[in-house]
């Protein structure tokens, strides 16, 4: 007779010593909220490209050091550098009244004066594609693409269409600029900002999007206008500074055979502009250094534990990418990455779990008691883990609870008092459980045969 996945995953296993470092992290851990309150209160948003990013790799590279991590180093590249400016969307006829907007980066400016056009609503992204050619000339499209909440997070692949391609199409279809509906699962008046890309051959143009409120206000103004146009007035101001520096912050907790591949633990140092980027990516950031100390109280690790701080996610993955060309050459033994928010973590996800189920066994049988239950969905790794996969590397997703991640998600509410302590505390531990199984297992993990 088989036995469940569930109970296999659950079946006894010898505890190692390190485990009781992941049980005092779920009762006192401090280390990760001194990090994300430190870095929120004393720098705040940190912006790629710019001087309070800057700061914030100076800050960082500072903190590492007092908490005991060696080799800490910043390994700067160059990236493209968007800023916003003025914002303000008004609805000039027939219901006139003012909205809440946000620019979208590498979007283009409407230039101080604004400009005042024609609104033409679309339900859908799908409706936008569906639009002749030329149809949208001197109009502003609407998107209201409305996103769901879901505990995986999942429905911002049906939502982030809206903001990641729609500019681009209206632009192509002529019109002068575009309003989204925010991709963010709240009902708050604060909208969500995010990036943008224009295709190949498509000049950018003025693009924001609205709260959630304002969306519906404006969906209502449809259905009531009885065939009046609608006309809205932009200004979004903001401005591209070219070429500027930014950076990946790395320190290491050294291992006993520093010949062995690094266990690489990422997170992003950088956030949106509106909030302090507490949620997105601090407690990121500070959970994987909470939890490489933790294994490093228990006795140096058989192998070297290694915390990227990213820069420049946000806006395009321009530290990902820089790392993953300067470190080439260099394997990884496995990637894991928080970026999700600072939600308890739910579910082990790896893409080892059938090549190598004793490892995948014991990592899950570590966390069970964290109430982090086992799956065969197949882990592909965070934004910031393009080393791993570009070297069909071992990663591990630990799948935080999203259920609220999206009401916060680059607005101006990622603030500090959003994250629990406790459910911080709960992602320090399984953390500490996971990254102290890896950099004390001594053999290579074993991943699919490629077909």
């Amino acid at each position: 007779m088989k036995r469940s996945f569930l109970a296999l995953a659950a079946l006894s296993l010898s505890v190692p010593a390190y485990a009781d470092s992941a049980d005092d992290a779920l009762e006192s851990d401090t280390i990760a909220w001194d990090f994300v309150e430190g870095i929120t209160t004393e720098i705040g948003p940190r912006m790629p490209g710019t001087e309070q990013e800057e700061r914030g790799r100076v800050w960082a590279m500072d903190w590492l050091r007092t908490n005991g991590f060696a080799n800490v180093v910043n390994e700067p590249f160059e990236m493209e550098t968007w800023v916003r400016g003025q914002e303000t969307a008004e609805v000039t006829a027939p219901f006139a009244q003012p909205m809440a907007i946000t620019a979208l980066s590498t979007t283009s400016s409407t230039g101080p004066e604004g400009v005042e056009a024609e609104v033409v609503y679309f339900p859908a992204y799908s409706d936008l594609d569906a639009a002749a050619p030329g149809s949208l000339a001197g109009k502003i499209a609407f998107v209201s693409h409305d996103m769901r909440r879901a505990q995986d997070g999942s429905h911002y692949g049906f939502a982030g269409p809206a903001r990641w391609m729609a500019p681009s199409l209206a632009a192509s279809k002529g019109a002068v600029a575009t309003v989204i509906r925010s991709v963010g699962t709240d009902n708050h008046r604060v909208p969500h900002t995010g990036t943008t890309t224009f295709a190949e051959g498509v000049a950018p143009i003025p693009a924001g999007a609205l709260s959630n409120p304002d969306a519906d206000n404006l969906e209502r103004m449809f259905e009531r206008a009885d065939g009046k146009p609608i006309r809205m007035k932009l200004v979004l101001t903001p401005r591209d500074l070219g070429t500027t520096m930014s950076g990946n912050v790395t320190g290491e907790i050294v291992g006993r055979d520093p010949s062995l591949p690094p266990v690489l633990l990422a997170c992003h140092l950088d956030s949106w502009d509106l909030g302090t980027g507490a949620i997105d990516d601090g407690a990121g950031c500070g959970i994987i250094a909470a939890a490489a100390r933790h294994v490093a109280s228990q006795g140096q690790p058989l192998r070297t534990i290694r915390v990227l701080f990213a820069g420049a996610e946000e806006t395009g993955l321009w530290g990902s990418k820089a790392y993953a060309a300067d470190h080439a050459d260099e394997r990884m033994f496995v990637g894991l990455e928080s970026d999700f928010g600072a939600g308890r973590i739910w579910r082990l996800e790896s893409n080892f779990t059938g090549s190598d189920t004793p490892l995948y066994r014991k990592l899950a049988a570590a966390v069970a008691r964290f109430g982090v239950a086992p799956s065969r969905n197949v882990a592909t790794g965070g934004a910031d883990l393009n080393l791993v996969r570009e070297q069909k590397g071992p990663l591990i997703d630990l799948q935080q609870d999203g259920t609220q991640y999206f009401d916060l998600h680059h607005t101006a509410d990622d603030t500090l008092d959003k994250v629990d302590p406790a459910d911080l505390r709960q992602n320090v531990a399984v953390w500490t459980a996971v990254v102290g199984i890896l950099a004390n297992h001594g053999v290579e993990i074993v991943l699919p045969t490629s077909e």
